[in-house]
């Protein structure tokens, strides 16, 4: 027989495009998307049936019954969720406690991927350089996505020591980009002009949404239990990606940008949220030697592959990116003449 995915979040580009991935292939019999709204681009593919549930309600257990569903692929954990900050943590905690009661009920159910995010480890002055899947974190996220994803975990891992018959899958991605990113990071890159703090240069990581894509694909129909950490080869400074833009960027002290990401949020630029200054101020790279060699699974996009792929698609910078990059070094020039360094 084949199986019958149950596909959470498609209501958002990332669920929407698995979901078509899915449907007709092999193997599958039936994909059964869930979301409180309607998919993503106002339609669903052929071959995925979709069912209004909002998770926070426990209709979702009758969905898994009736369909039979013998796959869970939880893709309903995000940071960007209509309706602020109190319904996004509805949705990823509550909506993730009331799926997995659903699942822990389905005698037939075999498989679980669920979507994390490389936040849980945070982003904080003292980090390690890498961080790696089996690291014991002394500060773990006290607000914001990075403590619903840290919560949405633990969950899982409960839900796992119960129902050790069903093969449980978690991906920590990091920032996920491509040409129709739809993420709160990408909302940032958009923006005309790009604050970031001063004396600061994060690095970070990326994943591109075909990988992405491809991945979840993997992991719904191959079973590869455990926890991975996902994101592309190679680092890039914020300085590189604002060059690559185009965009020039403004420095500011940190209450100076908490001002700007707050005028930001209210005006619908950009949800540039405290938990993603943090990203701005001092970057994360994982380690993802587990999911080459635990997995067995390696992106096709680096880091700044998915990250150029992403830039080709948005809209033209203020600047050319050759006069921005010298702009930029002239004006590095003449601040560390007006302020040299002190011994």
């Amino acid at each position: 027989m084949g199986k019958v995915v149950l596909v959470t979040g498609v209501a958002r580009h990332l669920g929407a495009r698995f979901a078509a991935r899915l449907a007709g292939r092999p193997g599958i019999d039936r994909v059964v998307g869930v979301d409180s709204r309607e998919p993503w681009g106002g339609m669903t593919a052929d071959g995925v049936e979709y069912v209004r549930v909002d998770l926070r309600r426990p209709a979702v257990a009758r969905v898994i019954a009736e369909y039979d569903v013998d796959t869970v692929v939880h893709l309903d954990v995000s940071a960007g969720v209509q309706g602020g900050r109190a319904t996004a943590k509805e949705t990823n905690v509550i909506g993730t406690m009331q799926l997995l009661g659903a699942c822990q009920k389905a005698p037939g159910l075999r498989r679980l991927v669920v979507k994390s995010t490389t936040a849980v480890y945070g982003s904080a002055p003292r980090d390690p350089a890498v961080f790696g899947e089996r690291m014991q974190l002394k500060d773990l996220p006290r607000s914001g996505f990075g403590k619903d994803a840290t919560e949405v975990e633990g969950y899982v891992r409960g839900f796992a020591r119960r129902r050790p018959d069903v093969a449980v899958t978690v991906l920590r991605f990091a920032n996920i980009v491509g040409p129709a990113g739809d993420t709160p990071l990408c909302d940032y890159f958009a923006l005309p002009v790009l604050p970031t703090v001063l004396g600061r240069d994060p690095r970070l990581q990326f994943v591109h949404e075909d990988d992405a894509v491809a991945l979840l694909h993997l992991a719904a129909t191959e079973p590869r239990p455990g926890t991975y950490n996902v994101a592309g080869n190679g680092v890039l400074l914020l300085s590189q990606c604002a060059r690559r833009l185009g965009r020039p960027t403004v420095p500011l002290l940190g209450p100076a940008l908490g001002l700007v990401a707050g005028l930001a949020r209210r005006t619908g630029l950009a949800d540039i949220s405290p938990e993603q200054l943090q990203l701005l101020s001092h970057g994360r790279v994982v380690d993802t030697t587990a999911l080459r060699e635990g997995f067995g699974w390696t992106l096709s996009m680096t880091t700044p592959e998915a990250f150029a792929d992403f830039a080709a698609a948005q809209s033209g910078g203020l600047l050319p990116p050759e006069r921005l990059a010298a702009a930029t070094d002239r004006l590095a020039g003449l601040l560390t003449r007006q302020n040299p360094p002190r011994s």
